[in-house]
C-alpha cells in the first residue's frame, strides 16, 4: 500500500491599514482568496490577525501597505513574531479616484504583490537608535521652519512698519534684530506703532524659544547620531543633520537595502 505525505499549504496575507481598522486578506499558494477580514489596529487586534492568517496554513509572508505610518505597529508586531514581511506601496491615487476605494480590494491587492515578488522591499524595523533619532528629527525640523517663518514675519512687519521703527533696525543682523526687537517697549498696543512693536517682541521671543529648544534637541541628536554611527561622522564635510538624515533614511535595519536603486526608494 502507498502512502503519500501531505505537505501543508503556505498561505500570502496583505493588509490594508488605517487608522483604527486593518483589513487582513489571504490567499493560498495558487493565488485563491481564503478570506478577508478587518482587525483593530491595536496589539490585540495584530494578535487576533496574526493567528486568523495562521488558521489557514504556514505563512509565506504578509504584504503590509503604508510600513511607516499606520501600519508601523502592525510591522513591529510580526517582525517580532519572525514573520517575513514586505513593504507594499499604496495603489495609485488616480487608479483610486477612477475605480473607487475598497479595503478588502487593496488587501487582496497587497496579498497579490507579496506572492508575486513585485513588493519586495523589507520595510524599517523601527525598533532601535536609528528611530529614537527620526523621532528627535521631526520635533527639530519643525522648530527650525517655525523659526524661519516667525523671522520672515519679523521682516515682513519691519517692511511695512512706522518708519523711525523701520529705521533702527536697518542693516542689522538677523539675531541683533531679534534680540533688540525681544527688549522693545510697546507701549500702547492698540497703536499701530505700538501694535508693531508688541508683534516684533512677541515674534523675537518666539524664535528664541524656538532656538532653546533646538539647542535642547541637538544636545541630544548629535550624540546619538555619532554613537551609531561613528563611522559616518568621520567622513569629511558630513555633519550630524547630514549623518541623521541618511540614518533615517537607511532605517534601523540598512541591511535590507541591496542596491543603491532600494536606498533611493526610502
Amino acid at each position: 500500500m502507498s502512502t503519500m505525505t501531505e505537505t501543508a499549504r503556505c498561505v500570502t496575507a496583505g493588509v490594508d491599514t488605517h487608522r483604527d481598522v486593518h483589513m487582513v486578506a489571504v490567499l493560498d499558494e495558487r493565488g485563491s482568496q481564503l478570506g478577508c477580514e478587518p482587525f483593530a489596529a491595536d496589539p490585540a487586534g495584530y494578535r487576533k490577525a496574526l493567528a486568523w492568517v495562521r488558521s489557514f496554513g504556514p505563512v509565506q509572508r504578509i504584504g503590509v501597505e503604508g510600513t511607516g505610518s499606520y501600519g508601523a505597529g502592525l510591522t513591529r508586531y510580526l517582525h517580532n513574531q519572525r514573520v517575513d514581511v514586505v513593504e507594499v506601496s499604496c495603489p495609485d491615487r488616480q487608479r483610486r479616484r477612477s475605480h473607487g476605494k475598497s479595503d478588502p480590494v487593496d488587501a487582496v491587492a497587497a496579498a497579490r504583490a507579496a506572492q508575486s515578488g513585485e513588493a519586495s522591499a523589507q520595510p524599517k524595523t523601527r525598533t532601535g537608535n536609528v528611530e529614537a533619532i527620526r523621532a528627535l528629527r521631526v520635533v527639530r525640523r519643525s522648530a527650525a521652519h517655525s523659526r524661519i517663518d516667525s523671522i520672515n514675519q519679523m521682516r515682513a512687519l519691519l517692511v511695512t512698519g512706522p518708519e523711525q521703527l523701520r529705521e533702527s533696525f536697518r542693516d542689522t543682523t538677523i539675531w541683533r534684530m531679534v534680540t533688540a526687537a525681544a527688549r522693545l517697549r510697546p507701549g500702547d498696543p492698540t497703536t499701530p506703532a505700538g501694535a508693531t512693536k508688541f508683534a516684533l517682541r512677541e515674534l523675537a521671543k518666539r524664535i528664541q524659544g524656538l532656538e532653546e529648544e533646538i539647542n535642547r534637541l541637538d544636545a541630544i541628536i548629535r550624540p546619538l547620531v555619532k554613537a551609531t554611527a561613528p563611522a559616518l561622522i568621520a567622513r569629511h564635510d558630513l555633519g550630524p543633520d547630514t549623518a541623521g538624515a541618511l540614518l533615517v533614511s537607511a532605517g534601523d535595519n540598512p541591511e535590507r537595502l541591496h542596491k543603491e536603486s532600494a536606498f533611493a526608494l526610502m
